[in-house]
């Protein structure tokens, strides 16, 4: 399936977090989890609940590196979930 092929609704302020992988992945070639959507998803106001697993904060929490953060927003931008300008 070609990424191109992902179908446009009006679900596109919903896209789910399988979604936005599988648009990076063929894309790009590599993937990104679920931490590092979340992140770039709340930069920009887009989480719609609190995260009750939030742990005990011993452990640092990794950061999304800029390349998947440029993929993931571009992600974001084709699922109409951002402002292209962005």
């Amino acid at each position: 399936m070609n990424v191109k092929d992902l179908p446009l609704s009006s679900a596109e302020t919903k896209a789910t977090y399988e979604k936005i992988r599988y648009y990076v992945e063929n894309k790009y070639g590599f993937t990104v989890p679920n931490l590092y959507i979340a992140q770039v998803k709340r930069d920009f106001g887009l989480i719609e609940h609190e995260n009750y697993r939030k742990g005990n904060g011993d452990n640092p929490v990794p950061q999304c590196p800029k390349e998947k953060r440029d993929a993931i927003m571009d992600a974001l931008k084709y699922f109409q979930m951002i402002p292209d300008n962005e």
